[in-house]
């Protein structure tokens, strides 16, 4: 979990307390103190990822955005496209929607990933049919932090005259973004992830080539028509400020949330063998480390270091005791899968709680590893692959 930006709760606050009228209201003068504000949002918002204030739709999260953006586009083309592509490990929101368009009748091509969790362009390529409406890829993984090749993948869906959308939830504000750039079509943000407030969100949607959506949600034609409902203005407010700090803080973030993140790797792995990083070393987001530790079960890890915000898998799952479908995907063994651990290091984050941190994992993996039978037969030279285990 991110923690709010200080600076975001500022902006917000006159809008949740003195100017608390409609912003859709153009009657009264407290619908107008209120009116401006969204369209500021809308601003801020569209500028940190390069895009026109009018492509904007705020929503309640990247969860509904992602549901608008693969149902929406599906529904609104059925009559001549029914094929969409997406891939394996993208964020439970989106594979659900696929799976409940595929019993309206729609075809889903699951594309699977390599080892270091990038899809092959190639396969992606060869998955396109003549009827294919939309391909969505996110652009950074939010269990192992992996950096899709988002700019190909645009470069490939344009030339294929299909609909590109990313959910983008994990990489607006911290890396570089631009809807036009990277060809993308649709993109979902969230607020709580760039320090903004829980509970909002926007989506992307081009003007040119113009992308049309059957809407989720009908009524009184807000957003567009897109997205009905009163938007909220503290809300939005507070995402348009966090788009904002998050575009003049980016370059900064980066750099500093780099080197924690390898400090507490390194530290880590110095001190522990038999780590292993999950996901490709070079494209990634840094803020998002996956340690899968050997002959220890990520939930007991979990459970000692209960002092500090970590998570084994993505939180929106952790309550299922299946080991993730993500680590799944890129071949990682089950033993493996259950021993990982999510590490996030953001812009609040200090050296002191990334050393504190090593320090409590360090000691209680090797505390765990000397209670485990399979370490000590690993330590006695045995292979526990050549081992048949009996059923009892």
């Amino acid at each position: 979990c991110v923690p709010q930006d200080p600076r975001v709760l500022d902006s917000m606050l006159p809008y949740l307390t003195a100017y608390y009228g409609n912003p859709h209201s153009r009657t009264h003068a407290y619908g107008w103190g209120g009116g401006g504000a969204p369209g500021k949002g809308t601003r801020q918002v569209a500028d940190l990822i390069g895009a026109d204030s009018r492509e904007i739709i705020f929503t309640s999260g990247a969860t509904e955005s992602n549901n608008m953006a693969v149902k929406g586009v599906a529904r609104f083309y059925k009559s001549r496209k029914k094929h969409i592509i997406t891939t394996q490990t993208e964020h439970k929101c989106v594979l659900d929607s696929c799976r409940s368009l595929e019993t309206e009748g729609f075809q889903v091509t699951y594309l699977p990933v390599k080892k270091n969790g990038l899809i092959d362009l190639k396969e992606l390529e060869a998955a396109f049919q003549p009827d294919t409406s939309l391909v969505s890829v996110m652009t950074v993984n939010n269990e192992i932090g992996v950096k899709q090749p988002i700019h190909d993948i645009g470069e490939i869906c344009r030339a294929h005259k299909v609909f590109f959308h990313t959910d983008a939830a994990q990489a607006v504000g911290k890396i570089p973004m631009d809807v036009n750039d990277m060809k993308i079509d649709l993109m979902s943000i969230s607020g709580h992830k760039i320090y903004g407030p829980k509970g909002v969100g926007a989506i992307y949607v081009r003007r040119r080539p113009r992308v049309r959506l059957e809407p989720l949600q009908s009524g009184g034609g807000q957003e567009r028509g897109l997205r009905s409902g009163t938007v909220p203005t503290p809300l939005a407010v507070g995402l348009g400020a966090a788009c904002e700090v998050a575009q003049q803080e980016m370059e900064y973030d980066h750099k500093r949330i780099s080197q924690l993140a390898e400090r507490l790797v390194t530290k880590i792995m110095s001190e522990v063998p038999d780590v292993v990083m999950n996901g490709d070393r070079e494209h990634r987001y840094p803020g998002c480390i996956n340690l899968s530790f050997a002959y220890v079960e990520g939930e007991s890890l979990l459970m000692a270091l209960k002092d500090v915000a970590l998570s084994s898998g993505s939180a929106c799952t952790s309550a299922s005791l299946e080991p993730s479908y993500v680590l799944r995907a890129i071949g990682t063994d089950e033993d493996l899968a259950h021993s990982s651990i999510r590490f996030g290091i953001g812009r609040f984050t200090t050296e002191e709680e990334v050393d504190y941190t090593v320090q409590k994992c360090i000691q209680h993996v090797k505390r765990l590893r000397e209670m485990s039978p399979l370490w000590e037969m690993v330590q006695d030279g045995i292979d526990l692959k050549s081992i048949k285990w009996t059923q009892h």
